[in-house]
């Protein structure tokens, strides 16, 4: 079987146990993500807006003492780029209907907060598919250290993400169970 089947395979079983986990809720999750980033305050930070059952960090977001962004799809197959967001900012529908920033200034991030479907032990992430971060990651790691956090329910964990080559490691998982380093 290859990497890209099992990876689907197992998309399916993270989405249904990331559903379960996020009717039960995050609770201190972004708060335990918060105290995480603490003292990375003054760095430009990348954060995301959750949709559909993803894990929501935006209150570490709007706690952060320094330049946030949030990812913007410009073309398949492109690292991403991010946006600089703050509390009550003007939003608009983007590429996969995420809400983006209506305008504002690019951010460089040196630490990224990284949505997932599935991570293990390891420190790998089974995204969505489309490799967005994985080249992002890529591309900021090649210019300066790049700090990613994968923000996620603890029930997303798996036994063993599927990887190839192009797959990028998480430095640290934050759930509502609390932080694990890699």
């Amino acid at each position: 079987m290859s990497v890209e089947t099992r990876k689907a395979e197992a998309r399916k079983a993270c989405f249904a146990a990331r559903a379960v986990a996020f009717a039960k809720g995050q609770g201190q999750a972004a708060e335990i993500l918060a105290d995480f980033l603490a003292p990375r305050r003054g760095r430009a930070l990348a954060g995301y807006m959750a949709m559909r059952t993803e894990a929501d960090p935006m209150a570490a977001m709007a706690a952060h003492q320094g330049a946030v962004g949030v990812p913007v799809i410009e073309a398949a197959g492109q690292p991403l780029r991010f946006r600089e967001w703050s509390p009550g900012c003007a939003l608009v529908e983007g590429a996969f209907r995420a809400m983006i920033p209506a305008e504002g200034a690019w951010v460089e991030p040196e630490v990224v907060i990284v949505p997932l479907v599935g991570f293990d032990a390891r420190g790998y992430r089974l995204g969505y598919g489309g490799g967005f971060y994985d080249r992002t990651l890529a591309m900021l790691r090649a210019r300066r250290p790049t700090l990613a956090v994968g923000f996620a329910f603890a029930a997303q964990e798996v036994a063993e993400v599927p990887i190839d080559a192009y797959d990028q490691k998480l430095d640290a998982i934050v759930t509502e169970q609390g932080l694990r380093l890699f």
